[in-house]
């Protein structure tokens, strides 16, 4: 299937599901999260959920991190050129909705996308070879392009990755790794 396709039918999954099987399905990707080997990177970008739209809670993982002593780094997205900017996240950072309903720092030290060693990405869906579709804007393919060469790249997802994306581009980079509820 192709990428407009998949993004509306996976919206529409994901606005489909109850408060129980979101609470199911995030609770075994924390799980895997939890296990995950963090022993080789230091300093960790993360999205900050959208409620709206019903994406991973992140702030469990957040938590998680700072407790083993990791450099949290979250984005403001700049919609005039569809990019994000970088800043360290600690428990004194405030946050605030934008009117696209992102949770935005609104203090906080900028920081290089090359000081980065992993990505949590936001997904919609994924293919077996690790390809995503987002929202469509490019946010991300903008933002991992910057990233050092040997960044580690792992997708959230409720939902199990598909056969195949079949309108991949040249922009479109795999993931590393995706974790999605089993």
């Amino acid at each position: 299937m192709n990428k407009a396709v998949l993004r509306r039918l996976y919206k529409q999954k994901r606005k489909n599901l109850s408060t129980i099987e979101v609470e199911n399905l995030q609770g075994n990707i924390y799980q895997q999260v939890f296990e995950f080997n963090f022993s080789t990177t230091n300093t960790i970008h993360i999205f900050l959920s959208i409620e709206r739209l019903l994406e991973i809670n992140t702030n469990p993982i957040i938590d998680f991190l700072l407790l083993k002593n990791k450099r949290i780094v979250v984005s403001v997205s700049d919609f005039s050129t569809n990019t994000l900017k970088h800043f360290l996240f600690d428990r004194k950072t405030k946050l605030k909705v934008s009117s696209f309903g992102i949770p935005e720092p609104v203090n906080g030290i900028k920081i290089d996308p090359k000081e980065i060693d992993l990505v949590f990405v936001p997904l919609l869906i994924s293919d077996e070879k690790k390809f995503r579709v987002g929202y469509g804007k490019g946010f991300y393919d903008r933002f991992l392009a910057e990233c050092r060469t040997d960044v580690k790249t792992i997708g959230l997802n409720f939902f199990k990755p598909i056969k195949e994306i079949t309108d991949l581009n040249i922009y479109d980079v795999a993931l590393s790794d995706i974790m999605y509820a089993h």
